[in-house]
């Protein structure tokens, strides 16, 4: 293994418990299909996609529930290794650089990030936690917000919901990294583009 590789970060039950891969999912349940995603449907579920200003591109998905919001963004990655270990030590850049802070931790789903965000224009800080799983050629990042950063039941049932996300990487070749294509939904009313995305 080079100094650039790592192996994949998931839980061990990934491929029984979740997130899946598009190939161990079941296919009878009534998934709502988001291109790079699936999810199942929760009656007090809301969906919203993220959408870039310019050209109307869904770079990401946010669930809001149980008090909190889970965003979603699922990336291309290599068969091999895993994508987590770097792009952790890249948030923590990033958050550094806006005069956040981190703290790293081991949860449910493997190592996480624990982010305290300052707030636009100086009004306190936003709680944020980070998580993340390498799948088969590609990796899912979770950024959740809201009651699950700060309070465990919350947290428990956000974490559970995070593992029944689908991940449908596809066939298309694509560089580790590359988000993997999102699309609004055909059927369902209550996924309303806005915007822009957040960008950590």
């Amino acid at each position: 293994m080079s100094d650039t590789e790592h192996p994949k970060s998931a839980p061990a039950d990934r491929a029984t418990a979740g997130p899946f891969d598009d190939s161990e999912a079941n296919p009878v349940r009534p998934y709502v299909d988001l291109g790079g995603i699936k999810l199942l449907p929760r009656a007090d579920l809301a969906v919203r996609l993220e959408v870039e200003e310019g050209n109307k591109r869904v770079v990401a998905v946010a669930l809001d529930y149980a008090g909190s919001t889970l965003q979603l963004q699922p990336f291309a990655a290599p068969r091999s290794s895993g994508l987590w270990h770097e792009i952790r030590e890249q948030i923590v850049q990033q958050i550094e650089k806006q005069g956040g802070r981190t703290a790293a931790s081991t949860g449910s789903l493997g190592p996480e990030l624990r982010a305290e965000i300052p707030a636009p224009g100086g009004q306190g800080v936003r709680i944020a936690r980070f998580v993340g799983v390498d799948g088969p050629r590609w990796f899912l990042r979770g950024v959740i917000s809201g009651e699950a950063a700060v309070n465990p039941e919350a947290a428990a049932k956000v974490e559970e919901l995070f593992r029944t996300v689908v991940v449908v990487r596809g066939t298309t070749p694509m560089p580790p990294r590359d988000l993997i294509p999102l699309h609004v939904p055909s059927s369902v009313a209550g996924a309303t583009p806005t915007g822009p995305a957040a960008q950590v």
